[in-house]
């Protein structure tokens, strides 16, 4: 276990300056709902009965009770920026509730499924823990939080019916709380473009003109064009692009009821992964190997001064963005490339990832309080910083924007951009049990059409058939 292992210096500089930047005293909530969930275990009644009652004596043991020491064990995966934050803010709430002690830990994000996969196997997953798109292969080790919120414990009032969907199972579930609404965007370096006479992202621009300006800068700059997507060119090549194809919401790759494909035509699919081979083999996008390098955000290559452009969630910006700034450089964010200039622009705002409570917690409402906290308090959060994504809380989201950073700025605007797009009716924020191995698979096909062993064709035939065998 790795507790506290961020400086305390370091820690409580941070959380100084949150209560700071909040102007409210230490230990305030602006949440009322939210501040009796966090106290549930700790508070007693005002009201308590004298010593000779027996409701005394009742409220004499709820009191002890409620003062026995909990541990709680946490874990999540990120940069070191979302670890530092996450850490002062998991300090700050022990602070506020002495009986309960943390032991957390942190991860990249392969180590942490790694690792998440032991515990499941041993039925020893932490009380809270962190999840993305691919919940639905642990939803067995899920505690619902549906009850925490009908006792109160769990304060959802300041959190829109949309933004709570984003976190249900289809039967209406509430499986955690988003820790973040989230979208995807090209951040890039304007001053790499201009000096390699690319032309600069617009609104409307296309995957030609990505490859295109990728290209460009490759050939004048000498460095990558174009950073590695990552695992995320599974979201880029196969989910965005086959819904940026034909009328909106005509086409998803998986169907909304995650029971079969989204479309009919595994040709759909060639295009991109065409653009992608020749990128890899003109030199302008990372080979595997050199993807492999890249870890996390803050030693992308756009960071490092080694590519103009690259893929990211936009609650990654601010890091990033910073990071740059510090450097000299000035980041900004484009839109995602189109199939069509006119057409579809393929971005939904989603979850980032979640809190959830384990089936194997042996503290279940005291995990389901941290989280309710964890969502909706503003002091928290001025710790946290959107680092994850730009809350749900309503109130938290005001009192964020009021003092946003210039990185922090563009996040909010750009995701305020993305909500006016145009977007299907209906459209699933969900991941079928079985996409891990169809993305690990559609990236070595890639590979293979790089090296001439199948063609773009071929490996669009493939990623199709491995996606459409989740089903059989």
């Amino acid at each position: 276990m790795k507790k506290k292992l961020v400086s305390i210096l370091l820690a409580a500089t941070m959380i100084t300056g949150g209560l700071a930047g909040c102007g409210s005293e230490a230990g305030s909530t602006q949440t009322p709902d939210a501040n009796e969930s966090v106290s549930s275990e700790t508070a007693t009644s005002e009201a308590a009965p004298t010593s000779e009652t027996p409701q005394a004596e009742k409220a004499e043991e709820k009191e002890d009770a409620s003062e026995e020491p909990i541990t709680l064990r946490m874990a999540w995966w990120g940069s070191q920026d979302r670890h530092d934050k996450t850490i002062a803010a998991i300090e700050l709430y022990e602070s506020l509730n002495p009986n309960v002690t943390f032991e957390y830990e942190y991860y990249s994000f392969d180590d942490y499924f790694t690792k998440l996969k032991t515990l499941v196997a041993s039925d020893e997953v932490w009380d809270v823990f962190q999840l993305g798109g691919n919940f639905p292969m642990y939803l067995d080790k899920i505690y619902p939080l549906d009850e925490f919120i009908d006792s109160g414990v769990v304060d959802v009032s300041k959190i829109s019916e949309a933004n709570l969907k984003t976190t249900r199972e289809t039967d209406g579930t509430q499986l955690g709380l988003t820790n973040g609404i989230n979208t995807y965007g090209i951040a890039y370096d304007p001053a790499m473009f201009e000096e390699a006479g690319a032309e600069l992202p617009t609104e409307n621009w296309t995957w030609e003109d990505y490859q295109k300006a990728a290209d460009t800068i490759t050939e004048k700059l000498g460095i990558f064009g174009s950073s590695t997507f990552l695992t995320s060119d599974f979201i880029a090549g196969c989910s965005t692009y086959i819904g940026q194809q034909g009328s909106l919401g005509q086409y998803s790759f998986f169907n909304l009821d995650l029971t079969g494909m989204g479309f009919d035509d595994p040709q759909m699919l060639t295009p991109y992964i065409q653009m992608r081979a020749d990128m890899i083999k003109k030199g302008s996008y990372p080979d595997a190997g050199a993807s492999a390098e890249v870890t996390n955000i803050e030693n992308d290559f756009l960071v490092t001064g080694e590519a103009a452009m690259t893929w990211v969630a936009v609650n990654q910006f601010p890091t990033i963005y910073n990071v740059c700034a510090e450097q000299g450089r000035e980041l900004a964010l484009a839109p995602l490339p189109k199939v069509n200039a006119s057409g579809n622009s393929g971005a939904l705002i989603q979850s980032s990832q979640m809190l959830c409570v384990s089936q194997d917690s042996e503290h279940k409402e005291a995990a389901a309080a941290f989280i309710s906290w964890f969502e909706n308090d503003v002091d928290c959060n001025n710790i946290l910083q959107a680092e994850r994504g730009i809350p749900a809380n309503e109130d938290v989201r005001a009192a964020l924007a009021a003092s946003a950073t210039k990185g922090q700025q563009i996040m909010y605007d750009y995701v305020d951009s993305v909500s006016k797009n145009p977007t299907p009716k209906e459209y699933n924020v969900l991941s079928p049990d079985g996409q891990d191995q169809v993305q690990d698979n559609y990236l070595n096909y890639i590979q293979q059409v790089v090296s001439g062993e199948i063609t773009a064709s071929e490996a669009a035939e493939k990623t199709y058939s491995d996606a459409q065998a989740i089903f059989n």
